[in-house]
């Protein structure tokens, strides 16, 4: 049979073309376990990777393939994650009506972000294009803001891009102190004096769901059946904290309801408490490492820095992009990851930043996250080094085996304004 060789032209104006054999050849594949193969041959099928190896010392069968992509001179890479996003389920930060990520009232651990999740979302095309492949839809607002999920950005609907649903619920845990800051000199930061009230308003909610899970019921309430898999070890618990105070009691806590799975997101000081995390086993989702230091006193360069000195104590961390305009910042993740490369980290390390290291803290890193043989076939073909601004060019989407355009309405907008005004 005569060998199909696929070129981006050719398949960028279709928006998936399932092909069942794909060989990618010739490229450099960082696998995102800290492993880099030259010239390398990946064979995917059904969705799955089934090799990776050294195509100029294994010889590679071509007929077999009914689908080849030769990435020569191009980088391949595991398909980023955008963790704790509201990437999906907003569009418009400034029109409320799009804005489907924060309900109503306080404590909200039965609302799904899953069934919110748009696909057509214009936001998500812009994202991808620059090798982000998976979100975790993360809810916002109140003391428990409901449960999040793992979703492709790509899809005929949400049930088509759910990769892990209801993953875990999101604990916005109170702060210990209030005010301060740089930008609100000369006033100093104080003491929340309602701190051990708020925390105790989370203690007992937890408790009560502790004993409706361990209980019969007579009835079933729905915020409380949403919280009982995370006492079984099935569900995690992700807390929202940066001080130090907070780091400490959420250690505590976990300790008293024997929580298997927690998560810190945001850690601003989780670097002053690293061996108190490192023996819990938790891990930290960053704040993102493009923003400004929240003391005066701090370092300019410390949240640059905050990736390498958490991998120097050996913390499990990712990056994620929480704050102001997320869901259209998530397409400057790998950039973050740059960053994070430039203070300290290996090109690799900050690699797997905002792949496995994400994936393994969504307990998805069984199938995503790295190029690996039985993993699914989930990445994307650069034309440059990913992390770095200037040579991030995404030629070549695949999605669980499925080819999807790297083009989006904005790609198409200057295409269509060049022609019209370079032939003046």
């Amino acid at each position: 049979m005569k060998n199909f060789y696929i070129l981006l032209s050719l398949f960028a104006w279709i928006p998936m073309v399932q092909a069942q054999r794909i060989l990618v050849i010739n490229g450099t594949a960082h696998i995102g376990n800290g492993e880099v193969v030259e010239t390398a041959a990946i064979g995917m099928a059904d969705g799955k990777i089934l090799f990776v190896k050294n195509a100029l010392t294994n010889a590679i069968q071509r007929k077999e393939w009914d689908t080849i992509i030769d990435a020569e001179n191009q980088h391949v890479y595991p398909g980023l994650v955008a963790a704790n996003s509201t990437l999906g389920l907003t569009e418009i930060d400034a029109v409320r009506a799009t804005r489907d990520f924060n309900d109503v009232g306080e404590l909200n651990p039965h609302v799904r972000t899953q069934v919110a999740f748009n696909v057509e979302s214009k936001v998500i095309e812009t994202v991808r294009t620059n090798g982000v492949m998976l979100t975790q839809a993360t809810p916002r607002g109140g003391i428990i803001s409901g449960s999040s999920a793992v979703m492709f950005l790509s899809g005929w609907n949400w049930e088509d891009a759910t990769v892990l649903a209801d993953d875990g619920i999101h604990v916005n845990w109170p702060a210990s102190t209030q005010g301060g800051g740089w930008w609100a000199e000369p006033a100093p930061k104080s003491r929340n004096t309602n701190y051990q009230k708020e925390k105790e308003e989370i203690m007992d909610f937890f408790t009560l769901a502790e004993v409706y899970a361990k209980g019969a019921k007579s009835v079933e309430d729905l915020r409380l059946e949403a919280m009982k898999a995370c006492f079984d070890g099935t569900k995690r618990v992700y807390f929202h904290a940066d001080g130090m105070q907070q780091i400490l009691d959420i250690i505590e806590f976990v300790e008293k309801f024997h929580l298997k799975y927690p998560v810190i997101i945001g850690g601003y000081e989780a670097h002053m408490v690293g061996q108190r995390l490192k023996d819990a086993k938790i891990p930290v989702m960053l704040n993102r490492v493009h923003m400004l230091p929240e003391r005066e006193e701090d370092d300019v360069n410390l949240p640059y820095a905050m990736p390498a000195l958490l991998q120097k104590q050996g913390i499990l961390f990712c990056l994620q992009n929480a704050g102001d305009m997320e869901a259209m910042n998530a397409r400057n993740l790998p950039f973050q990851a740059g960053t994070a490369m430039a203070y300290g980290l290996s090109e690799e390390e900050a690699l797997q930043s905002i792949s496995l290291n994400a994936c393994k803290i969504l307990g998805i890193d069984k199938e995503y996250g790295s190029i690996e043989p039985g993993k699914s076939a989930t990445l994307f073909i650069s034309k440059g080094p990913a992390l770095d601004m200037k040579t991030n060019q995404v030629s070549t989407l695949i999605f669980h085996g499925q080819l999807v355009t790297s083009e989006n309405f904005q790609f198409k907008l200057y295409q269509k304004y060049k022609k019209k005004y370079q032939g003046k």
